[in-house]
């Protein structure tokens, strides 16, 4: 196979884009092809490969603004030295400007997160270094239908040169969860109860997110006596304390679980009853997909790439408006409501999902790349 050189942020299983570069560069290198990879973090089992060269990058004070200059360079000299052997290079966004192949995993130029300061400025860089990026590729490849609209529309990049790959999964470590798992699970929570349970998996601090819509749609919910369920909160963030200090303060406590940072992810996914994923903008929505991959319904918005997956018999897990605390109150009470049903429903979905890994979705890349 021909040689590549891989120019991402990091190379891990967790997120979605760092966890889809990891797949491909992994099938790659097992393939026998020799890969390249410039990042700040890459998976030890990777780096180890010998047909992996890791050119790590660092990361000033753990900031990737301030790593990007840093990552955009090395790849330029990657991009170069891969190219001149006939090889293929492959960029994520804005990260690096070469005319290869760019994998887009995000669209700055389709949200607004309403940032001030150092931040505005390090976004409207990355608004000009995505469009120069995108505009220089020989193909673009996305992760949905949505982000193929955005990046076309958006960006202004020519509809025949933007094709659609959707992510895929570890169907071993998100398979179906049986009783015994679940009930292991949640004995190793130290669960007691037999209480519903509900999953936010994402950054408190990222407005994208929208915690603090589900925030707001939890508090109405637990207005009700009859609401019966508790909320998990699997992640950190600037405003992690900020939240857990806020819902101590408004009685909240009890109600909402805040576990901050956590590896164990499928474990937690196998021991709740459900996921809501409110965000004001998602490309793809990877831990959505894990979730359905578990068998968890999941609530996320209509507008989230993963949406567009959803068969019709599932439409009632979608969110027209993620923006509204009711909408999301009355999505969560009618999953309560249709619990079996939902789950009975998602069995062949979920099955769909996990079928497609990620040497599926490499194998995919590589004859997209091939006919570039």
């Amino acid at each position: 196979m021909r040689p590549y050189a891989i120019v991402a942020r990091d190379f891990v299983r967790t997120g979605g884009m760092d966890r889809a570069n990891l797949g491909l560069a992994d099938f790659l290198a097992r393939a026998g092809a020799p890969v390249h990879i410039v990042a700040h973090h890459a998976s030890g089992d990777l780096v180890a490969h010998p047909n992996v060269t890791f050119h790590r990058m660092p990361k000033p004070f753990h900031r990737y603004s301030l790593g990007a200059p840093l990552l955009a360079g090395a790849g330029i000299v990657q991009a170069l030295s891969v190219a001149r052997r006939g090889g293929v290079v492959v960029v994520n966004g804005g990260n690096c400007i070469v005319p290869g192949i760019n994998w887009v995993h995000y669209v700055h130029a389709a949200f607004d997160p309403r940032l001030a300061g150092a931040a505005q400025v390090h976004r409207r860089i990355a608004l000009v270094t995505e469009s120069l990026a995108l505009r220089a590729a020989k193909i673009v490849v996305v992760n949905s239908h949505r982000t193929r609209r955005d990046v076309i529309e958006r960006v202004g990049v020519p509809a025949d040169r933007v094709h659609t790959l959707y992510l895929g999964v570890d169907a071993a470590r998100f398979a179906l969860v049986g009783p015994d798992e679940r009930t292991r699970a949640r004995k190793a929570l130290g669960w007691s109860d037999d209480r519903a349970r509900v999953a936010f998996v994402g950054a408190l601090g990222d407005r994208r997110k929208g915690f603090d819509v589900l925030y707001d749609a939890w508090r109405r919910l637990c207005a009700a006596p009859s609401w019966d369920a508790d909320l998990v909160v699997v992640g950190e963030g600037a405003e992690l304390r900020a939240w857990r200090e806020r819902a101590a303060r408004e009685g909240m406590s009890a109600r909402i679980a805040f576990l901050g940072f956590r590896r164990d992810v499928p474990a937690i996914l196998a021991a709740c009853d459900a996921l809501v994923a409110p965000s004001r903008y998602e490309p793809y929505g990877l831990g959505v997909h894990e979730a359905l991959c578990r068998g968890l319904p999941a609530i996320v918005a209509a507008t989230a790439g993963v949406a567009e997956r959803y068969p019709e018999s599932l439409r009632a897990l979608l969110l027209e408006d993620a923006e509204s605390a009711a909408e999301v109150a009355a999505a969560l009470e009618r999953w309560r409501a249709s619990t079996d049903r939902i789950r009975a429903e998602l069995v062949a979905f979920s099955h769909s999902l996990r079928v497609r890994g990620w040497d599926d979705v490499a194998r995919e890349f590589v004859a997209l790349s091939e006919a570039a």
